[in-house]
């Protein structure tokens, strides 16, 4: 197999003086879709932060193609072609859809036009003049993606992105999800719902305490179950 896109070893992170990530290890190749499983508290988000840059206090190593990222600030991090959509996902309010759209910069080539985006998420289009109070939840969950791909980014760190939706609006963004991974982006997801995680996941990995408990392809998910139960409590 190919070298992997991503590329994390020995991650450990700190909030203050509490140690959250333990040794974490974890690789990503391009165009797989990975999802993080774990119950809350486990570390997942903290993993994405700690990617991302946004949480500084770090040792370990983590690789974007070879080039290690940890000692890299936050903006350069998204220079070299990764997104990040938090779970509150960060969309200017005030602004509309279409305001929304057009702010980010493009930080590396290959960046979704707005027609681009609007054939992907038919919804946005319908709602371009909307400021983002007006949105649903699913509406600002698809804003929140859609923003991150005007940027070009090829890594997308995804975290929780169907908590609080209607089972259609859940739907729609596996869809969407399962239609990027068509476009060849790659994207590391952390979700607690496993049975959406299923449909769109080739691999997962099993968080608890923030360390990296297992990993295992996503066609082995049921003979799982059991390991699933016991610690995320399905």
């Amino acid at each position: 197999m190919s070298d992997p896109l991503l590329e994390v070893r020995a991650l450990n992170a700190w909030y203050g003086e509490s140690h959250v990530l333990h040794g974490v290890d974890l690789d990503i190749h391009e165009g797989e879709t990975v999802t993080l499983l774990g119950r809350n508290g486990a570390g997942k988000t903290t993993t994405l932060r700690a990617i991302m840059g946004i949480l500084r206090r770090r040792e370990g190593a983590i690789r974007l193609r070879g080039r290690d990222l940890l000692a890299l600030p936050l903006h350069k991090v998204a220079q070299a072609g990764v997104g990040y959509v938090p779970e509150e996902r960060g969309i200017f309010a005030s602004l509309s859809v279409e305001e929304n759209l057009t702010l980010p910069p493009q930080v590396a080539e290959g960046g979704m036009s707005v027609e681009e985006i609007y054939s992907l998420f038919p919804n946005l289009h319908e709602r371009r003049h909307s400021q983002g109070t007006k949105l649903s939840g699913g509406e600002q969950q698809m804003l929140a993606i859609a923003r991150v791909l005007r940027t070009g980014a090829r890594l997308i760190l995804l975290d929780e992105p169907t908590e609080g939706l209607a089972p259609v609006i859940v739907q729609r963004i596996g869809d969407v999800l399962v239609a990027l991974k068509k476009r060849g982006m790659t994207i590391l997801l952390v979700e607690q719902n496993f049975r959406f995680a299923r449909k769109v996941a080739d691999r997962f990995y099993l968080m608890e305490d923030g360390r990296m408990v297992n990993s295992f392809p996503g066609h082995e998910l049921d003979a799982h179950m059991d390991e699933l139960q016991d610690v995320l409590g399905v």
